[in-house]
C-alpha cells in the first residue's frame, strides 16, 4: 500500500509539474511578446519604469517556472531526493516572490489609470512626428486600434501645432479614419479629418477600446495567475511527501 501511495505522488508530482512547465512557457511567451512587439508597444512599456520592471519580472518568472517544472518532473520520475529537495526550495521562493508581485501590482495600480495616460500623453506626444519614439509609438496605437487619444481628440488640444500648418484644428492624422486600420491604408478623407470634421475622425478613446479588447484577456490572465499559484502549493506538498517517502 506505502509503495502504492508513493508511486500516485510521483505521478501526480509529475503530472503538477508538467502544469507549472506550461505555465512558465506562458509567461515567458508574453514576457517575450511584450517586449519585441512590433506594433510599438515595447516603446509605451519602456517609458513608463513599472510596466518595463514588469516585464522582465514576467519574463524571469517565466524562464523560471520553465526551467522549474522541467527539474520537478525529472525529480519526480528518477525519485531523486537531492533534486525534490532544491525543487522544494525554488519553487517556495518563487511562490513568494509571485505573491510579492502581485501586491506591488495591486498598491501601484494607480499609475495604470487613465488620467495617468493623459498626463504622459500631454507631455510628451509630438503629434505625427515620427522621429520619436513616444509619438510614433503613440500613432500606432490610434491607428492599429482605430481610437484618438486617451480620451479623445480633445486631448491634443493642448498640445501645440506643427509649425506651418495649413490646418486649423491640426488633429493627428493618426485619428484620421482609414478604409483599413495600418499605416499603409488609404485614408477616408485626410483634409476634412484634420481640420476637424467629426465625422472622418475615431473620436473614441484608446483607453476605452484597449480596454474593451483586452478585458477578456486580463481576466484569464488572472485565472491563469490564481491557477499557477495553487498548481505551486501542491507541488510543493506533494515534493514534501514524496521526499519523505523516498527510502
Amino acid at each position: 500500500m506505502e509503495g502504492d501511495c508513493l508511486s500516485c505522488m510521483k505521478y501526480l508530482m509529475f503530472l503538477f509539474n508538467f502544469f507549472i512547465f506550461l505555465g512558465g512557457a506562458c509567461l515567458l511567451g508574453l514576457g517575450i511578446w511584450v517586449i519585441v512587439d512590433p506594433t510599438g508597444f515595447r516603446e509605451i512599456v519602456a517609458a513608463n519604469p513599472l510596466l518595463f520592471t514588469g516585464a522582465y519580472i514576467m519574463l524571469a518568472m517565466g524562464a523560471m517556472l520553465f526551467l522549474l517544472g522541467f527539474l520537478g518532473c525529472c525529480g519526480a520520475i528518477r525519485e531523486n531526493k537531492c533534486l525534490l529537495l532544491f525543487f522544494f526550495m525554488f519553487i517556495l521562493l518563487i511562490f513568494l516572490a509571485e505573491l510579492s508581485a502581485a501586491i506591488l501590482a495591486f498598491i501601484f495600480r494607480e499609475n495604470l489609470t487613465r488620467e495617468f495616460f493623459t498626463k504622459e500623453l500631454k507631455k510628451h506626444y509630438q503629434r505625427n512626428n515620427d522621429t520619436d519614439v513616444f509619438s510614433s509609438t503613440w500613432n500606432s496605437v490610434m491607428i492599429t486600434f482605430a481610437c484618438c487619444g486617451v480620451n479623445g481628440p480633445e486631448d491634443f488640444e493642448a498640445i501645440p501645432h506643427l509649425p506651418h500648418s495649413s490646418f486649423e484644428k491640426m488633429t493627428p492624422e493618426a485619428c484620421c479614419q482609414r478604409e483599413l486600420q495600418s499605416r499603409e491604408g488609404m485614408f477616408v478623407n485626410r483634409e476634412a479629418c484634420l481640420t476637424g470634421i467629426e465625422r472622418f475622425q475615431n473620436r473614441q478613446g484608446c483607453y476605452t477600446v484597449i480596454l474593451n479588447s483586452f478585458e477578456t484577456y486580463v481576466y484569464l490572465a488572472g485565472a491563469l495567475a490564481i491557477g499557477v499559484l495553487a498548481i505551486e502549493l501542491f507541488a510543493m506538498i506533494f515534493a514534501m511527501c514524496l521526499f519523505r517517502g523516498i527510502q
